[in-house]
């Protein structure tokens, strides 16, 4: 009795052991992906938020700001490279923002992303970067996923989030954007004509 009450213990202990250390993993993740925002006095909290966001750059060491597209309407796109409706959507989007380049801003946030080499593979393979469209990685949520998630759209991909010139969040679209639906998102949403 005595050892299956140590062998019983010993368990415990390990149990005990790992959660502590999931916990301690998940509370770094939460806090924004361990980086600072970069926009002095917003702090990690501010990274995910829908109304003032701070991501790092898909390339680089750059930042990614929500307030960097202020005086434009601006439509971020939620990809990942193994969403089948985000590689049909993402030749659309780069054909529009070709089209509308100087009037509309748009950015590409790689999310739930299994590497991010994936990530920037498929978006320079469906032309992104040549059409204008600027790049970042979400950070934080479970499997940086934090921005996106904050939508309260956590099982859409893909997703679109449209942006008012002044920065105000106006409309998020869940699911894939066809051109006509995109078109007419525009159209509604901002009176620009694709």
């Amino acid at each position: 009795m005595k050892a299956f009450l140590q062998r019983r213990l010993g368990w415990v202990i390990g149990v005990v052991g790992v959660v502590i250390v999931a916990v301690v993993a998940g509370l770094a993740l939460s806090s924004g992906g361990g980086s600072g925002s970069g926009s002095g006095g917003g702090g990690s909290a501010d990274v995910t938020n829908p109304a003032r966001w701070d991501l790092p750059a898909l390339v680089g060491d750059g930042r990614v700001r929500l307030a960097d597209f202020k005086g434009k309407p601006l439509v971020v796109n939620f990809f990942a490279s193994w969403c089948r409706p985000c590689q049909q959507e993402l030749p659309d989007l780069a054909a529009a923002a070709k089209r509308l380049a100087g009037r509309v801003s748009f950015v590409a946030v790689n999310s739930k992303e299994i590497s991010a080499s994936s990530g920037l593979a498929l978006a320079r393979s469906k032309g992104l970067p040549e059409a204008g469209v600027t790049l970042a990685r979400d950070v934080g949520g479970q499997g940086g996923s934090g921005l996106h998630d904050a939508y309260e759209v956590r099982n859409a991909m893909p997703v679109n989030a449209f942006y008012a010139a002044s920065g105000k969040l106006v409309y998020v679209a869940p699911g894939q954007l066809t051109p006509d639906r995109l078109k007419t998102q525009l159209k509604d949403l901002f009176g620009v004509t694709l």
